[in-house]
């Protein structure tokens, strides 16, 4: 398929079709509506489900039907959109469910407005519903990963029967790149343990309800395996310069290609400065993150928050380097000289 200028958002939708989602469940909100738009539009034309449902709740519990029949199956929602949604994720993480959510994240606390942030952190890589679950976090930082990542998405949630995030924002929703889609349209197999009222699924159980501590404590304990596979298995990240650098940025999503663009500039100007950036946020890249902790001075971690990202960054090594902090909150994006002027300040202090 050739190259196609587009939105991010509208690259996730396309991506979708392609890995084989057939059903798409959601309700619209600045900054993740494009997707929304672009499901209505595609789906209908190829025999899938659209469905705009009455609201985020309705959209999440519609989407835990449609993985318990078997079908690849997506949402999209923004930042308090995606809080709505965090129940029924806890119940389809209970039951095992694959399905795709994504969140295009804007600035908050509250309503807040359709501006850039990354202050969902927290939210989305610790389980921000109830109970002991954890989900697979995937941050793109342009569209083409946007379309990549929706396809990878969907082959994790199948591998192990648990929802996947996608964490974007505003910026990197909105944007226009061009995109290459892949040629190959995924095949949705048929899963042995899903529902699909025949009589070779007839005694499948799908279900959230334990009512006793045993079986309770059975599923957690079980679900706990499951992620310690994950975190050893589905590790991604991307470093660059950071072989020989005394000071690593640490950054994802739009932040982690300012930060880049920083590197560069700042090694014109003799620092030795490289980037390690996050791409799967759980599992968190924390072994690589102790392997240049080894060989570097300082870290310098980069946020469109108030210093979320930084937590897994000091538990990882340990806090056996010093690690500086630089975030903008409320929707506002440092420009490039911003980033720089701020960790050479930071390169100095350690480093001079």
């Amino acid at each position: 398929m050739p190259k196609e200028f587009i939105k991010g958002n509208e690259a996730i939708s396309k991506a979708a079709v392609l890995a084989g989602c057939t059903q798409y469940f959601g309700y619209p909100i600045t900054p993740s509506s494009e997707i929304i738009h672009a499901c209505a539009q595609i789906f209908p034309k190829i025999g899938a489900s659209f469905v705009q449902a009455a609201s985020e709740v309705a959209a999440i519990n519609m989407v835990y039907g449609a993985a318990s029949a078997g079908k690849r199956v997506m949402t999209a929602s923004s930042s308090p959109g995606i809080s709505l949604k965090q129940e029924g994720v806890s119940y389809i993480a209970s039951a095992e469910l694959p399905c795709v959510i994504i969140d295009v994240q804007r600035a908050g606390p509250g309503l807040g407005n359709i501006w850039p942030e990354q202050g969902d952190y927290h939210q989305v890589t610790k389980g921000g519903g109830h109970g002991n679950y954890k989900t697979p976090v995937l941050a793109p930082n342009s569209p083409q990963e946007m379309c990549d990542f929706t396809i990878l998405a969907f082959e994790l949630a199948d591998k192990y029967r648990t929802p996947v995030y996608i964490l974007t924002d505003a910026y990197s929703g909105q944007v226009m790149e061009p995109v290459e889609f892949p040629r190959e349209v995924k095949i949705n197999k048929r899963k042995d343990w899903a529902i699909y009222g025949d009589k070779d699924s007839h005694n499948n159980l799908i279900t959230s309800i334990m009512m006793d501590t045993k079986t309770m404590e059975e599923l957690n304990i079980k679900l706990q395996k499951k992620y310690a596979v994950i975190e050893k298995n589905e590790v991604i990240y991307d470093d660059y310069l950071t072989d020989d650098a005394d000071m690593v940025l640490v950054a994802y999503g739009i932040t982690s290609r300012i930060a880049r663009s920083a590197c560069d500039e700042l090694r014109a100007k003799g620092y030795k400065v490289g980037l390690h950036r996050p791409i799967t946020l759980y599992p968190f890249p924390k072994d690589r993150l102790r392997e240049i902790a080894n060989k570097t001075k300082v870290m310098t971690v980069l946020e469109l928050s108030n210093g979320q990202m930084i937590d897994d960054v000091r538990l990882s090594i340990k806090d056996s380097i010093p690690v500086e902090f630089y975030g903008r909150m409320g929707g506002a994006v440092p420009t490039l000289d911003e980033v720089v002027n701020k960790v050479e300040e930071y390169y100095k202090k350690h480093l001079a």
